[in-house]
């Protein structure tokens, strides 16, 4: 590889809250940091060159997205996912969940439903009652080691819906959606008139040469999504704020434009405009040796589970470098297995209530990090198995 993942970098100061936070949300500060969804790895070098000129510059005035902008937007999101748009449809946002947020108070009145799939990522739950909509949701079927949509209960939801959230691919269970899933969705939100915001944060972060493809891309579907785009989680870039939002048709577009600027949400940062640009345009190698690295670290995880943590049930991300750990097996409330991770082990995961009632019995474990940290990780969860 021409880029070490293996370096650890010390992130703890640095106003961090993946480490930082650890006292307030865990209350102690000794643990490895398996939560929050970013990554422990140092961005492309192409990014850092980019974020250096822009600092070199000197002046961070008001800013306008240029040509360059747009082009690395568009020719990424066809390359990566197979959607075909143009400029017009782009809009720009701090980030996905702000840009979802703003959806549902934008194609939704209060008290009328929006659809998640849970277990799920728990903002989208806020989204929903956070501005006073009724929160329906389809769980997601967990048949051999997979998770699945019950498309009879996906359907009788969306009869009360008004909007549907998609997750692809889905956080937390690492589902990548099949083609003919997503065609199957998306016929059925058309047959009942509801409209579809797509979050599509982790599609860059496929594995096994497979890729991502949009909701969008598919039959007529573009009409009725609002399809969610970042480098957040991809590149490593959660803190410089910058998403898009890729609206074809031209009244929602205008509807939501609108709602932007009132909240002026439409200027972003400067480090984040050209952030973008690099990533999209300058970091496929970085992104590629990205992938090869977190698929190492995915497979260590699922061989060492299955031979060394039988107790446990790690099931195989498709998508996304989050690990979806079953520890139902040990016949524990959660409230204990979250003593057990924290006070035995010394590791700080997501309880799976964070993501609904579904994820009782579970635990999130980001592996995006040096090798060695998972390999203490697993050392200490031993250890703590060993000790109870």
């Amino acid at each position: 590889m021409n880029h070490n993942f293996d370096r650890l970098s010390d992130r703890r100061g640095s106003g961090c809250f993946k480490y930082d936070a650890l006292k307030m949300i865990y209350g102690r500060d000794d643990l490895i940091p398996l939560w929050v969804a970013d990554m422990d790895f140092p961005v492309a070098p192409a990014i850092r060159e980019a974020l250096q000129k822009r600092l070199d510059h000197g002046i961070f005035g008001y800013n306008l997205r240029l040509d360059g902008f747009y082009e690395a937007v568009l020719n990424w999101v066809d390359k990566q996912y197979g959607l075909k748009a143009t400029r017009d449809w782009i809009l720009s946002s701090p980030g996905v969940m702000p840009a979802i947020s703003l959806a549902v108070s934008v194609f939704t009145k209060p008290g009328e439903g929006v659809l998640i799939q849970t277990p799920v990522y728990r903002p989208f739950h806020n989204a929903v009652t956070d501005q006073g909509r009724t929160l329906l949701s389809s769980p997601l079927v967990l048949r051999d080691g997979r998770y699945e949509i019950d498309f009879e209960d996906f359907e009788r939801q969306l009869r009360q819906a008004r909007l549907f959230i998609l997750c692809s691919p889905h956080n937390p269970v690492g589902r990548l959606w099949s083609e003919e899933e997503l065609r199957r969705m998306g016929r059925l939100c058309q047959r009942h008139g509801v409209l579809v915001i797509s979050d599509e944060i982790h599609a860059d972060l496929v594995y096994e040469g497979k890729k991502a493809i949009s909701i969008a891309a598919l039959e007529d579907f573009a009409d009725n999504t609002v399809c969610c785009v970042s480098p957040a989680k991809s590149f490593n870039l959660a803190g410089l704020a910058s998403a898009v939002v890729l609206v074809k048709d031209a009244a929602r577009r205008e509807l939501l434009s609108a709602a932007i600027s009132r909240y002026h949400l439409y200027m972003g940062n400067s480090f984040g405009i050209d952030a973008m640009i690099a990533a999209y345009r300058d970091a496929d190698d970085w992104l590629l040796e990205l992938l090869a690295y977190l698929d190492g670290n995915r497979k260590f995880l699922l061989e060492t589970f299955a031979e060394e943590l039988p107790q446990l049930k790690m099931h195989k991300p498709e998508a996304t470098y989050l690990a979806w750990i079953d520890f139902r097996g040990l016949d524990l409330p959660d409230a204990a297995i979250s003593d057990l991770l924290v006070n035995k082990a010394r590791l700080a995961l997501d309880p799976g209530l964070k993501f609904g009632d579904e994820g009782s019995g579970f635990q999130r474990l980001n592996f995006a990090c040096p090798r060695s940290l998972l390999h203490e990780a697993v050392a200490r969860l031993k250890q703590a198995f060993n000790e109870v």
